[in-house]
């Protein structure tokens, strides 16, 4: 391949990579056509990106960016995956669909977060990890039951005085009625 067409490959990788901070590396080396175009359409339908590059080439297209970590010391072509709402519901649906019978050649090798590289086996780690909207939803929950906590024991005081306000009036009432009567 020519040094021209390598800076063209290049410039449009960094061009399809540009904003990408996290992403994981796979193999997709010994997918069947049809295989790998139902694995495309799943990932696609999770919001996922899948793009087979040359090693050298990406190399060269992510120089100077977060992702540059992720092509040190790889050998052969590889796949790069991103997108998703963050970089945990990414390894989950990929974790997921790597430990799916139908995509046995489809690995996780490795990946970029944060522009720190991590292996498969911690890829695996971080697809435990609750997503973005699990901790939102974990938060949410921790800041309404504070609030739902304190607005009973406010209503419930409130409820024993006027409870004891309405005992009160309702002896008191009956003790007027009992004098009255006599």
């Amino acid at each position: 391949m020519s040094k021209k067409i390598k800076n063209i490959i290049s410039e449009d990788l960094k061009k399809r990579l540009e904003g990408v901070e996290n992403a994981l590396l796979v193999n997709m080396i010994g997918l069947e056509v049809n295989t790998s175009n139902r694995l495309r359409g799943e990932l696609a339908a999770k919001g996922i990106k899948v793009m087979v590059v040359k090693n050298s080439l990406a190399r060269r297209a992510t120089a100077d960016t977060p992702l540059a970590k992720m092509f040190e010391g790889l050998e052969g072509s590889s796949a790069i995956c991103w997108g998703a709402s963050d970089i945990v519901s990414l390894a989950k649906e990929v974790i997921r669909l790597a430990k799916d019978k139908a995509y046995a050649k489809f690995e996780v090798r490795g990946g970029v977060m944060d522009g720190e590289a991590f292996k498969a086996e911690q890829a695996v780690e971080i697809s435990k990890w609750p997503s973005r909207e699990e901790q939102i939803a974990i938060l949410i929950g921790q800041i309404a039951g504070v609030g739902s906590k304190l607005s009973s024991q406010l209503i419930s005081q409130g409820a024993n005085i006027a409870s004891q306000i309405k005992q009160r009036y309702d002896k008191d009432g009956d003790e007027a009625a009992d004098a009255e009567a006599a």
